[in-house]
């Protein structure tokens, strides 16, 4: 028997990264997936988006596993869209939904006086609308079920300060608040509410050009090892970032029955980032 065994998990931002790591730990641990993910670009983002590909990928990885999964495009910023292709893949599995890990997001950079409107909107939009409208497609399932789990994505940037991320420092502060009302106002209903905090982790979002120089503008083209030394310095222990996997360990003990009277924490997952 699985930890999370029986149940039912939606995750938005599957396709790849720290959703695509959720999927597949939580099928691995006994849960049926739901698997949701834009694939596709956003605007102001010019980091490559994901692609069906990506989520079809994600589709082998937990189906390697025995669980059940069904797959849908959808954008966590259009609300209906999002009901119904939740409201499908949760009637799909049998009716039931137990938990949900709010996990899309973008990033970009610019100083925070120097951020357009159109920059500042659009990551708003997807990095705090989008996890409130996730939590609120999905939470009639998690009530009619009697309990249940969601976990938010934050990261470092919602419980410090960042440089040149003014907007996703915003947002990603947005999505504690969230996370500590819902857990207030679900709690009467068994659902428990938590978000999880990383530092940088080994995915597209900071394996990138933009990402490379921002951390070393001494060199035109950072290669990979020489963006590490820098991000080494942002952690207390002696790595430059953590796997995909270690979210989705903490989503999965998050989830657990481990976890049943933990709700309304912020849990770093942050290699003691946030107490240099």
């Amino acid at each position: 028997m699985g930890r999370v065994s029986g149940k039912v998990a939606l995750v938005t931002g599957a396709a790849r990264g720290i959703g695509r790591a959720q999927a597949v730990r939580l099928a691995e641990e006994g849960a049926d997936i739901v698997a949701l993910d834009l694939c596709g670009p956003v605007e102001t983002v010019i980091i490559p988006p994901a692609t069906p590909e990506d989520l079809e990928q994600t589709v082998r990885a937990v189906e390697k596993t025995g669980a059940r999964v069904v797959a849908a495009t959808a954008d966590v910023r259009d609300g209906a869209a999002l009901r119904a292709a939740a409201d499908r893949a949760v009637d799909e599995l049998g009716g039931r939904l137990d938990v949900v890990c709010a996990t899309a997001g973008i990033t970009s950079s610019a100083p925070g006086l120097q951020l357009t409107e159109d920059q500042w909107r659009t990551m708003l939009d997807v990095n705090l609308t989008g996890v409130w409208q996730t939590c609120k497609a999905t939470a009639p399932h998690l009530i009619a079920r009697g309990g249940g789990s969601m976990i938010l994505t934050s990261s470092i940037a919602g419980l410090r300060g960042l440089v040149g991320v003014a907007h996703y420092t915003a947002a990603k502060h947005g999505v504690v608040g969230l996370m500590r009302s819902l857990a207030q106002e679900l709690a009467p209903h068994g659902i428990r509410v938590n978000s999880v905090h990383p530092t940088n982790v080994d995915t597209p979002m900071i394996q990138n050009d933009m990402v490379r120089r921002s951390f070393r503008p001494d060199r035109e083209n950072p290669t990979r090892e020489e963006f590490a030394e820098a991000a080494l310095t942002m952690n207390m222990l002696p790595i430059p970032w953590v796997e995909p996997v270690d979210i989705a360990n903490a989503s999965l003990f998050l989830a657990s029955e481990e976890a049943r009277y933990i709700t309304a924490v912020t849990l770093p997952v942050d290699a003691g980032s946030t107490q240099r």
